[in-house]
């Protein structure tokens, strides 16, 4: 599975170490819950659904004020291109609320990529640790019919092939939707023209060789900005594969 990329004194820890961090004392608006409370019902939610955790990864920023995870998931129909992950987040220092965010891995080059919405966003309140459990489910619920979502929008990807002049554009238009930063307009380009990875090359110049471009450079860069990276490039590789949205 693709690093978990921690901002400036974050560090990567194991299961256990998540046990020890530190939670604040609640008040009467604010209910922050253990770093492994979260992980705990989301583990019981991935049984539940009939799912597995294939791989994983977990990191604490500040002295454990923020948890950060990732959780590669797996089922009995696997795709041969991507596999489901779970992006996890947790704060005690009210700088965001709970959050679960569903995204794929491509398998051929464990870049991440995440589609859709965040399905789960609650504010650390009265009544958070009694409502955590049903909304987890809830977005658990919709995980079949995104995988068919997933795979659909890749063959789309791997069929629409595109020019030069189209990419240039498209790299552009990047930048304005910041999916990336204009320093990384030469690396996706080079990777356009050179793949790292042969499967890439494998269907021509394509939407998908394309996008396989950007989230390779996602790499090295902040798991809390991916989401919405990601969710602005699948806004455009749709527009050109003229995917509903």
């Amino acid at each position: 599975m693709a690093d978990l990329l921690m901002h400036c004194g974050g560090k990567h820890i194991t299961r256990d170490e998540l046990n020890w961090a530190p939670t604040p004392a609640r008040t009467d608006t604010w209910v922050p819950v253990p770093h492994h409370r979260m992980l705990s019902i989301v583990d019981k939610t991935i049984e539940g659904q009939g799912f597995r955790v294939a791989n994983e990864a977990h990191g604490l920023w500040g002295e454990g004020a923020r948890y950060f995870g990732l959780m590669e998931l797996g089922c009995e129909s696997e795709d041969k291109d991507f596999s489901l992950v779970l992006g996890l987040r947790n704060s005690h220092d009210k700088s965001f609320p709970a959050s679960l965010a569903l995204g794929s891995q491509v398998l051929v080059c464990d870049n991440l990529s995440f589609f859709g919405e965040v399905v789960l966003k609650r504010r650390h309140t009265r009544f958070i640790e009694r409502d955590l459990p049903g909304v987890i489910n809830e977005a658990f619920g919709r995980l079949s019919d995104l995988r068919i979502q997933q795979a659909d929008r890749i063959g789309a990807y791997k069929e629409k092939r595109i020019s030069d002049r189209t990419v240039h554009d498209l790299l552009v238009k990047a930048v304005d939707s910041r999916v990336i930063p204009v320093t990384q307009l030469p690396k996706v380009l080079e990777e356009w023209r050179e793949p790292s990875h042969q499967a890439f090359t494998e269907n021509g110049r394509t939407v998908w060789r394309l996008f396989n471009a950007f989230t390779e450079n996602f790499k090295g860069r902040s798991l809390e900005m991916l989401p919405r990276r990601s969710h602005a490039l699948h806004g455009l590789m749709d527009r050109v594969c003229h995917l509903a949205a």
